[in-house]
């Protein structure tokens, strides 16, 4: 029998999170694992997948399983994979092949490859985050950066901001806790909690602005005994709640000394439940946030009726409120604030009252972004952390970046990164030495130290470090949005300012919307001459702007549901001579008159030194002005981190105007080298003005995408169409990805979309068979363009099996075999399947008489399925961990396991071993297989 790999090389070990949530066994169902995600990623369409070895063979643990359609690559793993915010993903090498969809076991994860054939032998791996899960991670250890050998150094620290808003208020403050009852929202089975704490000034005059924290995707239960926890809800007994949502006490009253009311709700009933939603549990975050919201609604109405602690504090004002989220909780804190812009479709929404409230803008720390659908005109500060280890690729800059050129472009969108910083130290209950419950630090850096973020370097934060900066700059983002102070801008929106109250950490920022006014876009009509423009998401490697060799990735470049993306370029340059000019023109004039400088968001690769560049303006009549030199050092970095990242720089126009460059029709812009050799990628360039002007939302047009769940019938062709809702106002521009089943390649059109009028049309055809096999699910994408939104970014037509799956029986149902022989048994099929049948087969105590003991098998099996040693000797049935792994794969009928016994000169009587199988065929819940049994006795 195929026995279970076991890897010594390499420990999943996430704060002892184990994924206790059995996720729906059918591959792109509606009803599994998000249907987009595993146990805690998207399921997207796979590329052609890489290959087997040499000799045709893929990699330990690695399958290619099913026909036609339902062609996939499945990875085993050896235990069940722990919770994350990010997910699973599968690459080639550095290549994103696609997010997984996860089986009941926690351990085997599918991506659809259709009819797409094994490219040339590759390095197929499994990740979460920046952790290699199927094999030792050494490779993604290397140092990136242009010089062998070079570690980052610290740089010239910032000035300080005239205004520092991490300095503690005046105000005295209150602490306390709220629990109401618990809600029902579309899709979950079980309720969610309503709780929260509350900290708020008190001798704090008038009404208040609000700030909601909302936690991120983490282990809901714990039990107090060593690591144990664990994802399911609710806690079952002898566990307890990990208080998540009191992580951010230190943020809140920081906030609550300079007026504000706050509030950090509970979300373990959405993170318990989040398998089963196609978004990844967006839509529910954001029904929940809407829910305390209209509660705190209630209370400012009618004080009497609000929780002890709600009174003890300063009256809320809903006009004026903050939503700051972590990892997933950015993610739904996004989707609360479009929601409150632009409603949802009633049956997918938990939340259906009136919106009572005014989102001023959000914080969102180390967020996932799995739609790429940011609310465009909501202000929003993204935190990007420098060594995070779960959202690893920095996905969180698409808040800044998607919002370009999708609405008016007014509100501000500022991204921070946070050099040293990790994913869970923000929150103390995820901060080992802080925490009530488990906790870990989230980079893992395996046996090798990184030299920019294994804890102890020159550059890694500290976890007090990384909280009172992270409280920092929600404390600034507090002050712009909410209260309206400009001073605290050059800390958000790339002027190159620190705040003092940040301590060492090093923080860089840059921004787009506010007074920017588009200048040279790569995404739009432009042409280059001395560079490239490079595709930010591509497949091919010519066109890409990051090859699989490079170390480390872009957080600008982050990989969506497809593995080529249109409308997302920027501007590639390499030279080996200083003076090599790349040249940017524009199809049409642009113009920045009226603007104070040109801005520019620039990467160089980490951990370089000193790259010199010029810069210089052309107009349409041939008008030209150098503006002047930027210097930029690469961010530190290496091939575990995301650090190819745009930093801002800004040139004042004067020269341009002295030069009488008509900046009202500027066709060209261009970046001369003063360095021998180099690299460098244009991101965009702006206009910049000082100022942040009042925002208000357009009347935008919302598209969600439906899922329609049939069966696939015995015969013929059906043909369905996807549900697509339009609503919102006003009309606007989108990009719609479909995806073909059968290749997993993705085609692509935009469409106008306006509510009321005709919905962009999908046509999909079922084609009806009569074997079982899995689910077959017809996927289609949507982004916005411009003038509109996106809500449900994916769904399709999922195809269910309606045939029932093949019933297992065992032969011989008692095998009998001498020592030193091996007790062999056949797992057979009453037919073939076009989908795998695994068994776990557990070693049950022997119901009377002597059992087989681990000293009377062979030590190698003993190890391979267990992890353990004979001696001392023991009933199989009290080995921990000991569990068969059986596989009959789809088309076959049979599969053999084995159990393979030594001689020895003892005397003994006969032993027995009793085997129970538990399988997981894909039809819903798993379960128990016939028991068999086996029996050892002494040659004659």
């Amino acid at each position: 029998m195929p026995t279970r790999r076991r890897r010594t090389l390499f420990r999943v070990r996430r704060i002892g999170i184990v994924a206790a949530v059995l996720l729906a066994a059918v591959a792109g169902s509606p009803g599994s694992t998000q249907a987009q995600q595993n146990a805690e990623g998207s399921a997207r369409s796979a590329v052609p997948a890489p290959a087997a070895d040499s000799e045709g063979r893929l990699p330990a643990g690695w399958s290619v399983t099913g026909e036609g359609a339902a062609r996939q690559l499945v990875w085993r793993a050896d235990a069940p994979v722990p919770i994350s915010d990010s997910g699973v993903s599968f690459y080639a090498g550095d290549r994103f092949l696609g997010r997984p969809v996860g089986e009941p076991d926690g351990r085997s994860f599918r991506l659809t490859l259709g009819a797409a054939q094994l490219g040339q032998p590759s390095d197929l791996q499994a990740r979460t985050g920046e952790r290699r899960l199927d094999a030792a991670d050494t490779e993604r250890n290397r140092p990136a950066g242009q010089r062998p050998g070079l570690t980052a150094r610290p740089s010239t620290r910032l000035p300080a901001n005239a205004v520092d808003p991490g300095k503690p208020g005046t105000y005295r403050t209150v602490t306390g806790d709220y629990a109401l009852a618990s809600i029902r929202l579309p899709g979950f089975p079980r309720p969610v909690e309503m709780r929260a704490v509350v900290v708020a000034p008190t001798n704090a005059p008038g009404h208040r602005p609000l700030a909601l924290f909302l936690h991120g995707r983490h282990a809901t239960c714990y039990t107090g005994h060593g690591d144990e926890t664990g994802g399911e809800w609710p806690c079952p007994a002898g566990s307890k709640p990990i208080p998540s949502h009191r992580g951010y006490l230190a943020d809140q009253k920081l906030l609550a000394s300079q007026g504000y009311v706050t509030v950090s709700i509970a979300a373990n009933g959405v993170n318990g439940q989040d398998y089963a939603a196609e978004d990844g549990g967006a839509q529910a975050r954001s029904s929940l946030v809407r829910q305390h919201l209209a509660r705190w609604a209630d209370w400012a109405e009618h004080p009497a009726s609000a929780p002890a602690i709600v009174r003890r504090a300063a009256t809320a004002d809903l006009s004026r409120v903050l939503l700051v989220g972590h990892s997933r909780g950015g993610e739904g804190v996004n989707r609360a604030a479009l929601d409150s812009l632009y409603p949802a479709p009633a049956d997918q929404d938990g939340y259906r009252g009136p919106v009572r409230w005014h989102i001023r803008g959000t914080v969102l720390i180390g967020p996932t972004v799995f739609g790429q659908n940011p609310a465009p005109d909501v202000p929003s500060v993204t935190v990007l952390p420098g060594c995070d280890g779960d959202v690893s690729d920095l996905q969180g800059e698409m808040y800044v970046d998607a919002t370009r050129g999708v609405s008016r472009g007014a509100a501000l969108h500022s991204a921070v990164y946070m050099v040293g910083a990790d994913h869970n130290f923000f929150n103390s209950e995820w901060t080992p030495g802080q925490a009530q419950a488990p906790a870990e630090d989230d980079f893992w850096s395996g046996d090798q130290r990184d030299p920019v973020c294994s804890p102890g370097t020159a550059t890694r934060l500290t976890a007090r470090q990384q909280q009172a900066a992270g409280a920092t700059y929600i404390a600034a983002a507090a002050r712009l949005f909410v209260a309206g102070d400009d001073r605290v801008r050059p800390l958000l929106d790339g002027s190159g300012r620190r705040a003092p109250s940040a301590g060492p950490a090093r923080v860089l920022t840059h921004a787009v919307g506010a007074r920017r006014a588009p200048a040279f876009l790569p995404d739009g009509p432009v042409s280059v001459d001395g560079g490239r423009l490079c595709q930010e998401v591509d497949e091919n490697e010519s066109a890409a702007c990051l090859g699989s060799g490079t170390n480390g990735v872009s957080p600008h470049f982050a990989a969506w549901e497809t593995s080529k993306e249109p409308g997302r370029r920027a501007v590639a340059m390499r030279w080996t001579a200083a003076g090599s000019t790349a040249r940017v023109r524009s199809a049409r004039p642009v113009s920045i008159a009226g603007s104070q400088a040109l801005a520019m968001r620039l990467i160089v690769p980490p951990n370089t030194r000193d790259t010199r560049l010029d810069i210089a303006l052309t107009d349409a009549v041939g008008h030209r002005a150098t503006l002047g030199r930027v210097h930029l050092d690469g961010l530190p970095g290496t091939g575990r981190t995301a650090s190819h990242w745009g930093q801002e720089v800004r040139l004042p126009l004067t020269a341009a105007t002295r030069a009488g460059v008509d900046l009202h029709r500027v066709t060209a812009l261009e970046i001369v080298p003063r360095t021998r050799s180099g690299q460098a990628w244009l991101i965009d360039s702006w206009g910049w003005r000082a100022g942040t002007p009042a925002v208000r939302a357009a009347a935008l047009a919302r598209v969600d995408i439906g899922r329609l769940t049939v069966k696939e019938g015995d015969t013929g062709v059906r043909t369905y169409h996807v549900p697509v809702r339009v609503s919102g106002h006003g009309s606007g521009t989108v990009r719609l990805f479909v995806a073909d089943p059968e290749t997993g390649r993705t085609t692509w059109r935009e469409v106008a979309v306006r509510p009321g009028g005709r919905s962009p049309e999908v046509k999909v055809e079922v084609r009806g068979n009569t074997r079982f096999g899995y689910d077959v699910s017809h996927d289609i994408f949507v982004k916005a363009v411009r003038g509109a939104v996106v809500g449900a970014h994916r769904g399709g037509v999922t195809a269910l099996n309606d045939d029932p799956a093949p019933t297992l029986t065992v032969t011989p149902a008692s095998a009998r075999a001498a020592e030193g022989r091996s007790l062999t048994w056949r797992l057979s099929l009453s037919t073939a399947a076009d989908a795998d049948i695994v068994a776990d087969i557990a070693v049950l105590p022997a119901t009377g008489g002597a059992e087989l003991s681990t000293t009377d098998v062979d030590p190698q099996w003993l190890r391979e399925n267990s992890g353990k040693e004979p001696l001392p000797s023991r009933p199989l049935s009290q080995v921990s961990g000991l569990l068969l792994f059986a596989e009959v794969p789809a088309g076959r009928t049979s599969t053999e396991i084995t159990i393979p016994t030594v001689a020895d000169t003892v005397a003994e009587p006969e032993e027995t071993v009793r085997l129970r199988p538990t399988v997981y065929d894909g039809s819903g819940t798993p379960h128990d297989g016939p028991e068999f049994s086996g029996t050892v006795y002494d040659p004659a």
